[in-house]
């Protein structure tokens, strides 16, 4: 998909049809048929079973891409995360000791040179 020089954004386009949506969303509840039919218990339930879709569908790919890592022997997102959070810590204690390191030997110049 090719944007010409000044068209709409991916990010507006999606603003767009958010609003028109809405818009279109209010309209229908404001009509008495759609009022009457949202007041139906099975038509309630298959419109949250639609809305959380999107959401069952992406955990779903997710856990799927984890196993697939497994299965490879690949690190997932999380564990590199992990990874790197263990790393941080262990560069901030090396750094700290070395730190203190650094100090002892110096204290240990200073009361050497006292002598």
């Amino acid at each position: 998909m090719r944007r010409e020089h000044g068209g709409p954004t991916p990010t507006r386009l999606m603003s767009t049809l958010k609003k028109t949506l809405l818009q279109q969303g209010m309209k229908l509840m404001s009509d008495p048929r759609v009022v009457k039919l949202m007041q139906d218990e099975r038509v309630m339930k298959a419109v949250m079973a639609a809305m959380s879709m999107p959401g069952k569908a992406q955990s779903f790919a997710r856990e799927q891409a984890e196993n697939i890592a497994k299965a490879m022997a690949l690190a997932t997102e999380g564990e590199v995360r992990d990874l790197q959070r263990t790393v941080r810590k262990l560069e901030e204690e090396l750094a700290r000791i070395r730190a203190d390191q650094v100090a002892t030997g110096n204290a240990k110049k200073k009361s050497g040179d006292a002598r």
